[in-house]
C-alpha cells in the first residue's frame, strides 16, 4: 500500500494532494450458491481461498483468474493499515466502478451499498476503524442473464455472440483511500460561458455547514493567476460565477479557449476553510458546444467531427484498462489516425481516459451502456446510473454530446409504443436538465424522438451506397422522414427537421475475411491490405463529397473479440500504416465548412503570434 502524490489520481479532475492506492492482490471467492450472506463471510477470512489482482475483472487474464463462466456473486477481501486520521477528519473508501451491485464491510461492519456498474462511489469508514490491521470485504452481485440492468456490450450468454463480449464483473476501476475533513467537497462542476466571458461553478459539500465558511477558487493558466474569488458558504450546494475579462480580446480567446487542435486548460485550486481545510485541485476548459445551421458548433464556429467508435475493450483486461499508460496511448492512437473525436460506445469510461482527452485534445461523445429489456426496473436503473455518470463527467471539456440510448436497445418497439417514446424523450430532457450546455441525442442511430442532432447509422459496403442517401438535401430529407438504411424510421412522430445537423455516426465496419472456423461478426469484408485501403478510400471520399453532413463516426478503433472490424488489431497494431490511415480519415477535412474554420483559426493564430503575452 503506497501513499501516492501523483498528478494522475484516479479522478484527475478532482484531486487531493495524497491518496492511498488499494489496487493489487486481494483475496477472492466465488459464491455460486449465494451462501456468503448466510455464513457471514465478512467475518470469515478463510472463505477467501483464492487471489485476484484488482482492478482487473475475474473474467480477464490480468486478474490472474480468467474464469469466463457464470458467477453471479463474487467476494473480495484485503487488509490495510490505517493512515493518520486527525480529529475533525474522515477516512473515505473510494471505488471507481464495481459491476454491478456492491456491499462493503470494514472490520465486520457494513459501511454501505451501491448499485450501478459503471459509476463511482465513496464510503465513510471512519466509524468502523479499529486498532492495528483493518479488513475490507466486498460482495459484488452481477447477474449475467439479467437484461434489465445496464450492461452495455457485456454478453448475457456464457460465450460471446454477435456483437457482445465477455463480461466485466466486480471491481474494474481503481480502489483507493483518502483522508478528508469532516466538512468537505464532493462535487466540482464548471460550466464555461464563453459568450459572456465567465465561468459558472456548481459545487456540493457532504453536509450543511453549521456556520458560514469561506471558500476560495483560484483560476490560473501558464502558471499565472487569471482570477480569484472568495465567498462565504452557508449551504451544502453552491452556485457562483467568475469573470474572465481576458476572453473579451479575440487574441486572448484563441490562447485560452479549448479545441482539439489547441487543448488549453485552466488550472483550478479550491480551498474550503475550516478547522481542517479541504484543498482540491481541478481544471477546466473554456469552450462552447452547440448545434445550429445544420452544423456542429465549437466556440461558435462550425466544426466538422471526424470521430471513430471506441469500445475501449482490451483482450487481456476487458473493460478495465491494462494500465494507466494504455489509456493515454488509446487517445494518442486515435489522434495519430487523424480523428478529432471518439464516440465511446456502451461504456462510461475511466476518468483518466477523459483526462487524456482533455489534455491531448480529443472530442468525446459519452454514451450510456444499454439495458436490453423495457420494464420499470430497467427504467429506474438506467436513469439513476445515467444521472450519476453525468454528475461525474460534466466538467470535462472533451465531452461535447450525451447519448442515453443507442439503436433502440432496451426500447425495441419505440417506433410504435408511446411509453417507450416517452422514456426516450424523458431521458433526453433529463439530460438537458442536468446539463443544458451540450447537445443530447435521444437514441443514436435511428428512431429518434427529441434530439439536438439527427444521428444515423449506415453500413453501406461502398461509397456509392452512402452517396445515394447523404449527398443531396432531398435524399437526406426523404431518409429522415422515411425509412433509414437499417429499415428503421429515423425521425419519429413527424417532428420538424429544422436546421439540426445530420451526422453519420456509424459506418464502415470493414474487416478481413474470417479464416475457416474463426468466430467473426462484421458488416463488410476485404481480402487483403490493398483491398482494405481501396475500400476505405472509396467510403471516405464519398463522405468528403457530402456537403450537408456535419460529421461522421467510423466503426471502429480496434478489433474487439469476434467483432474484427477495427482499424487496429486488438493488440493495437495498425492494419495500415498510421500515416495512410490519417490521410484517408482526413479527406473530409477538405469540405468547405472545415476550410472556412481553418482559415479563421489561422488568422487568429497569426494575430496571437504578433501580440504581447496575455498573462
Amino acid at each position: 500500500m503506497t501513499t501516492t502524490a501523483s498528478p494522475l489520481a484516479p479522478n484527475p479532475q478532482f484531486r487531493r494532494d495524497s491518496w492511498i492506492d488499494l489496487c493489487g492482490t486481494w483475496g477472492f471467492a466465488h459464491d455460486d450458491d449465494n451462501q456468503g450472506i448466510k455464513q457471514a463471510w465478512w467475518n470469515k477470512r478463510d472463505a477467501f481461498n483464492r487471489e485476484i489482482v484488482v482492478p482487473f475483472p475475474p473474467e480477464s487474464e490480468l486478474s490472474g483468474l480468467r474464469e469466463t463462466g457464470f458467477h453471479p456473486v463474487i467476494w473480495y477481501h484485503r487488509t490495510f493499515t490505517t493512515p493518520q486520521v486527525s480529529p475533525g477528519e474522515k477516512l473515505m473508501l473510494n471505488f471507481g466502478a464495481v459491476d454491478y451491485a456492491a456491499t462493503v464491510w470494514v472490520n465486520g461492519h457494513c459501511v454501505g451499498t451501491h448499485e450501478g456498474g459503471h459509476v463511482p462511489f465513496a464510503l465513510d469508514i471512519t466509524h468502523a476503524l479499529g486498532e492495528g490491521e483493518q479488513t475490507i470485504v466486498l460482495r459484488a452481485e452481477d447477474p449475467p442473464e439479467d437484461v434489465r440492468i445496464p450492461r452495455g456490450k457485456q454478453d448475457w450468454l456464457e460465450a460471446p455472440h454477435s456483437i457482445w463480449y465477455y463480461r466485466t464483473s466486480g471491481i474494474w476501476q481503481p480502489v483507493w483511500l483518502s483522508v478528508v475533513p469532516d466538512l468537505h467537497l464532493t462535487d466540482i462542476h464548471f460550466i464555461p460561458d464563453v459568450a459572456n466571458y465567465r465561468v459558472r461553478g456548481d459545487f456540493r459539500l457532504n453536509t450543511m455547514p453549521t456556520e458560514p465558511v469561506a471558500l476560495t477558487v483560484k483560476l490560473s493558466a501558464q502558471g499565472k493567476l487569471l482570477a480569484q474569488q472568495t465567498m462565504m458558504v452557508a449551504d451544502s450546494e453552491l452556485r457562483f460565477e467568475i469573470a474572465l475579462p481576458q476572453l473579451e480580446n479575440g487574441v486572448h480567446r484563441d490562447v485560452l479557449l479549448w479545441t482539439p487542435e489547441r487543448p488549453n486548460l485552466i488550472d483550478v485550486e479550491i480551498v474550503l476553510e475550516g478547522p481542517q481545510p479541504d484543498r482540491v485541485h481541478s481544471y477546466l476548459g473554456m469552450r462552447s458546444v452547440g448545434a445550429g445551421g445544420q452544423r456542429f458548433l465549437l466556440n461558435g464556429l462550425p466544426y466538422y467531427l471526424r470521430m471513430v467508435l471506441g469500445q475501449n475493450y482490451w483482450p487481456e483486461s476487458h473493460l478495465a484498462a491494462p494500465s494507466p499508460e494504455a489509456l493515454k496511448r488509446e487517445v494518442e492512437l486515435i489522434k495519430e489516425m487523424g480523428f478529432n473525436g471518439v464516440r465511446i460506445h456502451q461504456k462510461i469510461e475511466d476518468p483518466r481516459f477523459l483526462y487524456w482527452c482533455d489534455v491531448l485534445g480529443l472530442i468525446v461523445w459519452e454514451e450510456m451502456p444499454s439495458a436490453y429489456s423495457f420494464s420499470n426496473s430497467a427504467i429506474e436503473r438506467l436513469s439513476k446510473e445515467w444521472m450519476a455518470a453525468i454528475r461525474r463527467d460534466k466538467s470535462h471539456p472533451c465531452i461535447v454530446a450525451w447519448v442515453p440510448l443507442n439503436e433502440s436497445w432496451g426500447v425495441s418497439q419505440i417506433a410504435d409504443r408511446p411509453d417507450q417514446q416517452h422514456y426516450a424523450s424523458a431521458l433526453y430532457h433529463l439530460t438537458k436538465a442536468l446539463d443544458p450546455s451540450r447537445p443530447a441525442i435521444s437514441n443514436d442511430g435511428w428512431e429518434l424522438v427529441e434530439s439536438d442532432i439527427w444521428s444515423i447509422h449506415d453500413y453501406a459496403p461502398d461509397g456509392a451506397g452512402l452517396k445515394s442517401r447523404f449527398h443531396e438535401p432531398a435524399d437526406i430529407e426523404a431518409m429522415l422522414r422515411g425509412m433509414g438504411p437499417a429499415r428503421r424510421r429515423i425521425v419519429l412522430n413527424d417532428l420538424p427537421i429544422g436546421d439540426k445537423p445530420v451526422m453519420l455516426t456509424e459506418f464502415g465496419g470493414l474487416s478481413y475475411l474470417p479464416k475457416q472456423g474463426e468466430k467473426w461478426h462484421g458488416y463488410s469484408t476485404v481480402d487483403n491490405a490493398e483491398d482494405f485501403e481501396h475500400r476505405l478510400r472509396d467510403i471516405f471520399t464519398a463522405i468528403a463529397a457530402m456537403p450537408h453532413i456535419a460529421g461522421y463516426c467510423y466503426t471502429q478503433v480496434t478489433d474487439t473479440e469476434q467483432e474484427t472490424n477495427g482499424l487496429l488489431t486488438a493488440a493495437r497494431e495498425p492494419k495500415l500504416p498510421l500515416e495512410t490511415l490519417r490521410d484517408i480519415t482526413t479527406l473530409a477535412a477538405a469540405s468547405v465548412p472545415h476550410e472556412q474554420i481553418d482559415s479563421a483559426r489561422k488568422k487568429a493564430r497569426a494575430a496571437a503570434q504578433d501580440a504581447e503575452p496575455i498573462l
